[in-house]
Order: C-alpha cells, then structure tokens, then sequence
C-alpha cells in the first residue's frame, strides 16, 4: 500500500470544539501518524501521514469533525511522504 502525506486546513467552528483531541483519537484508530494545532486566524491545521486509504480516510472526516464543529472548508496540499511521525500528537 502506497504511503502519502497530507497538510490540511480546515476553516469554520473548528476551535472550541475538540476538533484537535478528536482528530487524534481518529487518526490513532486509523494509525496515522503527523500532528494538528490550531492557528490564530481560527482555523485548525493538521499534518497526516500514513496508508494512502487512512489518510483519505482522516481527510473524508475532517470535512464532518465532530459533533460541535460546523466545518465550511477543507484544502488539502499532498506533499512528499517523509515518514518523520512516530505517532499523532496535537501542538499547542
């Protein structure tokens, strides 16, 4: 299975509202590896890496979020898998 790596951001009610502690529940569940924080403009931004399928996968979630999250937009940058992540964390 072919190894990818995604730099995503995800813009509308996404900071208040677990979105980071959720995400990394998933992407453990998931085994991916790679890390999410959120920025100062609201927004939340997340590194994920792993199998191709658990990394679209985490992406198709991101567009729903969790319960309290109202997620307006995705972008997704594929970038060159570099294989750095021994796990999920989330950065303050």
């Amino acid at each position: 299975m072919k190894k990818v790596r995604a730099h995503v951001y995800v813009s509308g009610r996404v900071q208040g509202v677990f979105f980071r502690s959720n995400t990394r529940s998933k992407a453990l569940s998931l085994n991916v590896k790679g890390w999410v924080r959120n920025l100062r403009n609201g927004d939340v931004e997340a590194v994920f890496e792993g199998e191709e399928e658990n990394v679209r996968e985490m992406i198709k979630w991101c567009h729903r979020g969790p319960p309290l999250a109202r997620v307006d937009k995705v972008r997704v940058e594929w970038e060159t898998y570099k294989g750095e992540f021994e796990s999920f964390s989330i950065i303050f």
